[in-house]
């Protein structure tokens, strides 16, 4: 899987969220290789958007088609400055349930010392976390250079979301967030999206 995550400032969220509409509906059809899009604004403004896709080449596909530069061009007026653009093929998606289901999202940012020991850790006792916390449907772990990273959380909603987040952790499960905690490096920026935006090829 390779993932595109983009970012920025809006004033208009209703405008990016019109735009990624008329995206599914006049571009995706011709997208091959697109898997999804997980989108939304927080409510100070600001803006991410995570699209999947089966490639590399299929993503650099979609972006080198002409109708694409035209929507990205009139889409990139709704951001105050130049939108970042993150691209990886550093991808673990871990599926609980349905994330296209989400009310949810919750999309972290951060930078950690050891990439390969918070993947080993990520991967370790996914049975206990789904029983633990049953309002997690799923995760996307995306790497970037440096050891930076982006977590996309889907959650069935806010309220499970926080209620969750109140629960008293296991022990077994506690120790490995604490050594996650030791090599992450300063505090992760949060993006919580109360509206978010889910599409795909499915939905």
């Amino acid at each position: 899987m390779f993932v595109q995550v983009i970012a920025g400032r809006t004033a208009d969220p209703g405008g990016l969220r019109a735009a990624l509409d008329r995206w599914v509906q006049d571009l995706a059809p011709g997208a091959t290789g697109w898997l999804g899009t997980t989108a939304g604004v927080t409510e100070d403004g600001r803006a991410i958007a995570v699209a999947r896709f089966e490639s590399e080449d299929a993503a650099r596909r979609n972006s080198e088609r002409p109708e694409q530069d035209r929507w990205w061009t009139e889409t990139a007026r709704l951001f105050e400055g130049e939108a970042t653009f993150l691209d990886s093929s550093d991808v673990t998606a871990d599926l609980q349930g349905d994330p296209d289901r989400a009310g949810f999202v919750q999309v972290m940012q951060g930078r950690g010392t050891d990439p390969d020991r918070a993947r080993q850790l990520m991967a370790q006792d996914s049975d206990k976390w789904a029983a633990f916390r049953p309002d997690v449907l799923g995760s996307l772990a995306i790497g970037h250079e440096g050891g930076a990273y982006t977590m996309v959380m889907y959650f069935t909603s806010e309220a499970e979301a926080r209620e969750g987040e109140r629960k008293e952790v296991p022990p077994e499960l506690k120790a490995k967030m604490d050594e996650m905690d030791k090599i992450s490096i300063g505090e992760p920026e949060f993006f919580d999206l109360k509206q978010p935006q889910i599409v795909s090829p499915s939905a």
